[in-house]
């Protein structure tokens, strides 16, 4: 019953992580970068990808790091959604949406999967 629990979480976790490297990306390099032609602030999805594999598989620990990581794409989401205005203000609440969504997973599934539950 717990596997099939954990599920949905993971589902979310992988989903939301995904969007938000493709949103970083995508953000800096076309839809509204700082400078024209792309900024290499582009480069903040990099870590994104560090715990994908971890959580593609299912590691509890990844989980658990990783929700500590999303904290600081939150903060940059409300600090520009705050700052700027326009599509970035647009973009920047999608970031919180998705880091949000992200952190409310991870943490889910680290529930659903220790050791006494």
């Amino acid at each position: 019953m717990r596997k099939s629990l954990s599920n949905l979480p993971r589902l979310v976790a992988l989903g939301s992580l995904t969007l938000l490297i493709c949103l970083c990306l995508a953000w800096e390099l076309w839809l509204a970068p700082l400078r024209p032609g792309g900024s290499w602030l582009a480069l903040k999805a990099l870590p994104l990808a560090l715990p994908l594999t971890g959580v593609l598989l299912g590691k509890r620990y990844t989980y658990q790091w990783a929700s500590m990581l999303i904290l600081a794409y939150f903060a940059e989401g409300v600090t520009r959604a705050w700052a700027e205005s326009g599509l970035s203000r647009t973009l920047a609440w999608l970031e919180i949406t998705l880091a949000l969504a992200f952190f409310a997973a991870a943490v889910s599934f680290a529930r659903l999967t220790r050791a006494g539950a």
